[in-house]
């Protein structure tokens, strides 16, 4: 059998990647075309300009997959109170990240089969049938079911539009182009504890979801008519979907057991141990089933080359604990300072700026330096330092005091993505870039679902499932809860320092210069 049918040949499929907005249906489904097929067309270089403008109408479906991530960081406690129920709160924020961890590799293997473009229209319309859904919801349960839905589309808005990016320019240009995403990406994460927070006090939570909706209209508008220039480098895969589903119950079985352990059940009693032992099983036959598949959800062959692992673990450690701080920042505000839910979000506004000062000032050095990670290196160890000078300032934390860390952290953490996402595209062939991205957007993703599930559990036994629905400015804070916040902030640093280490492995190989 051709290795092209099951996906493992070691190149593209020649007639998908000649023409632009065009596939031979035979080389879709894996047949090799007949000789007296049309002959093979380089497909036209795009300029710079017309990559501006595919990178510029990228940007928003980066934006609407990153703010959901933080939108809802600043409006849990005002959720809490309407549906009166705290304790399945964490579920809202962690069953979008669950669903979204869990497809975004199998978007990256469909944008391969069918096109960039296809892939994000699939996404937008899931994932605003899933903001709808959540927008009516009566009930916390309908809430999380919507958020399931939305973060089945939202896990493939900012896969795809990366692989877009690694389409059009050579690793070596790719840095300067990524500074738009490193803008997309830090803006949707400082803008939305305030802007959720402001809609919350305001206006009517269900706003949050509805807001978005003319932006994705927009937004699947460009898409569908920017991306038609887009280079085509279509090749067949399968799809893991039992791998996706595998990953999906291993996870949301370990939430669940951190939701009820300590406040439902006792740690050590039978249903958490029992939730536990289930989630280690299915997270065997996930391990297994990446050994066996034909073709995994994570392909283990890719995760060989040290410097895809080292740029993934750099990328997870590093900007993955971003997640954790973006959702929890707001909530220690409220909780610990008692700050209003708009107050709080626009706290975080200094953190969005440098990040995107450090991220743009990287991102144009990378491909001009030689030794391009020494900065981010040092940027980020920056970055750790100040998160461990956080955790050590719970309980004495001034507002300029605050305000100084979240500076040191932005510019800390900035020039990580920028470098990562270069280093792991330099490093696999261009018909390997989809599942590549996926893969590393799938470590990010998982390890950032764990780590709010786990910072939710050290919050709610430590803070108290009340502390959440308190109307701020009116209480004393809960005993315990700046203990608990210091916890999440040196578990962060720690995270940080892993993902130090990474780039510090991590070999500095020569930018390529031209597209394969």
């Amino acid at each position: 059998m051709d290795d092209r049918s099951n996906g493992r040949g070691a190149g593209p499929v020649r007639a998908q990647g000649a023409i632009y907005g065009s596939v031979d249906p035979r080389a879709q489904a894996g047949v090799a075309a007949a000789p007296a097929a049309e002959p093979y067309a380089e497909p036209k270089a795009l300029t710079h300009p017309e990559r501006r403008i595919i990178v510029m109408t990228m940007m928003m479906p980066v934006f609407m997959g990153s703010i959901d991530q933080s939108i809802l960081a600043s409006a849990l406690p005002t959720i809490g109170r309407v549906f009166g129920d705290v304790h399945d709160l964490p579920w809202v924020i962690t069953s979008y990240l669950i669903a979204a961890t869990a497809l975004t590799p199998l978007y990256g293997k469909f944008a391969d089969i069918y096109g960039r473009r296809a892939s994000l229209m699939v996404a937008l319309g899931i994932y605003m049938t899933g903001s709808l859904i959540s927008a009516t919801s009566t009930s916390i349960l309908m809430l999380i079911g919507g958020r399931i839905v939305q973060g089945c589309g939202g896990g493939g808005l900012v896969s795809t539009s990366q692989m877009v990016l690694g389409d059009i320019a050579p690793p070596k240009d790719r840095a300067k182009y990524y500074a738009y995403f490193s803008i997309a990406f830090t803006t949707a994460g400082a803008l939305g504890p305030t802007l959720g927070g402001w809609i919350c006090q305001h206006l009517h939570w269900s706003l949050i979801f509805l807001w978005k909706f003319p932006f994705c209209l927009i937004a699947g508008t460009l898409v569908w008519n920017v991306l038609r220039r887009l280079p085509r480098y279509e090749r067949p895969h399968r799809l893991d979907v039992i791998g996706a589903i595998l990953i999906m119950c291993a996870s949301s079985l370990f939430m669940l057991a951190l939701n009820l352990g300590g406040v439902r059940f006792p740690w050590f009693s039978a249903p958490v141990l029992g939730l536990l032992a289930c989630a280690l099983v299915l997270g065997a036959a996930f391990v297994m089933r990446l050994l066996t598949a034909v073709e995994p959800l994570i392909p283990i062959a890719i995760l060989a080359d040290p410097t895809v692992r080292l740029a993934a673990m750099a990328h997870c450690f590093g900007w993955g604990s971003l997640i954790g701080l973006n959702i929890f920042l707001p909530i220690y505000l409220q909780i610990a300072l008692g700050w209003s839910p708009t107050d709080a979000g626009l706290s975080l506004i200094i953190l969005m700026g440098t990040l995107n000062m450090s991220a743009g000032l990287s991102s144009q050095l990378i491909g001009r330096v030689r030794h391009y990670k020494a900065l981010p290196t040092a940027f980020l160890f920056l970055g750790a330092g100040a998160v461990m000078a956080l955790a050590y300032s719970t309980s004495t934390m001034t507002p300029l005091k605050f305000e100084i860390l979240l500076f040191l952290i932005g510019l800390g953490v900035g020039p990580t993505p920028p470098l990562t996402q270069v280093a792991l595209q330099n490093a696999v062939a261009s018909h390997h870039l989809g599942t590549a991205i996926g893969t590393m957007n799938f470590c990010r993703m998982l390890f950032g679902t764990i780590v709010v599930a786990i910072f939710g559990a050290i919050v709610l036994t430590g803070a108290g499932q009340h502390a959440l629905t308190a109307a701020a400015g009116h209480y004393v804070p809960p005993a315990g809860s700046t203990t608990a916040f210091s916890v999440v902030f040196f578990i962060t640093a720690g995270t940080l320092t892993i993902g130090l280490v990474a780039l510090l492995l991590l070999e500095e190989k020569p930018l390529k210069e031209t597209m394969p």
